[in-house]
């Protein structure tokens, strides 16, 4: 197989949903050492099955990669305004990845309903495909990894808020502003190391406050993800249990056709009973008749 058809089925793979991943692995491996490929078995085995998560924006990124794209360059943007400290441009930009990210995560849910319209009747992990695509705002890696449709897990950006505030230039004695004609008086001196501390204070409070508050959606996140993956056994329970019930009923159908054609047995052979009794009858009288007609 040349590279261009193990990369197809590559993207074959990763585009189709997760539960024919498996199968779908084991029979290219197959094909691969039946054709006398051994490299491209190997990198095929090599693949790993993506979660649910992984696939929706797999999906996402294969089918409609210039959403990706877009998710890429704003990101960029964000990143070169972060260092440039603009902070109209970054809460414009910062409005935008909101929208752009809900936007994919609704395109990604589409996809997959178009790809298999059960699916619309299933909770798909969508909090999982919005935090994948937030991480790869934040992070140029996560990024590569959602563009090359190939992600495995879904990911969470690790790193403390949107973007770092900006920092503070402390004016000092020794540092006067640029517009200042005269050096400030020890009266003003003071108070500005006064403020100075107050807003190094302030500064500590809210860095302790901020990471109470990431500890906080930490836990609430982990607590999000269990319950969902119990919602999703749950719903797998019910349809076990609704699958069994339709056999049992395909079985109690069968099973009501089954006594109908025994009940019309029965009749008939009842039917053919009466009629042989009949006939007994019949044949009795006749020879009894006989009997008495016959000469002394």
């Amino acid at each position: 197989m040349t590279a261009d058809g193990t990369d197809e089925l590559i993207r074959r793979l990763y585009e189709s949903p997760p539960d024919g991943f498996v199968a779908g692995r084991t029979a290219a491996v197959a094909a691969a050492k039946q054709a006398g490929d051994p490299d491209t078995a190997k990198r095929l085995a090599a693949l790993r099955k993506p979660t649910v998560a992984a696939w929706l924006v797999n999906l996402l990124a294969l089918r409609r990669p210039e959403l990706i794209d877009d998710l890429v360059e704003l990101s960029t943007a964000l990143r070169e305004a972060q260092r440039g400290l603009r902070g109209d441009q970054l809460r414009e930009l910062s409005t935008q990845r909101r929208q752009v990210v809900s936007a994919l995560v609704a395109a990604a849910q589409r996809l997959a309903v178009e790809e298999d319209p059960a699916l619309r009747r299933v909770k798909l992990p969508m909090a999982e495909v919005e935090s994948t695509l937030t991480a790869a705002m934040a992070e140029p890696e996560v990024a590569e990894q959602v563009r090359s449709g190939r992600l495995v897990k879904a990911t969470t950006y690790a790193g403390f808020g949107e973007v770092p505030r900006p920092r503070l230039r402390l004016v000092t004695s020794a540092e006067p502003a640029a517009d200042a004609e005269v050096p400030a008086s020890p009266a003003e001196s003071r108070r500005q190391r006064a403020q100075e501390k107050e807003r190094a204070a302030r500064r500590r409070e809210l860095e302790r406050e901020l990471a109470t508050a990431h500890r906080a959606e930490e836990k609430t996140r982990k607590a999000l993800e269990r319950a969902e993956s119990a919602e999703r056994d749950a719903g797998h329970s019910i349809d076990e249990i609704e699958e069994r019930l339709a056999e049992l009923e395909r079985q109690r159908i069968l099973a009501q056709a089954e006594v109908s054609r025994r009940k019309l047995d029965r009749r008939t052979a009842e039917r053919d009973a009466s009629a042989a009794r009949r006939h007994v009858g019949d044949v009795e009288a006749a020879i009894e008749d006989l009997d008495a007609g016959e000469p002394s």
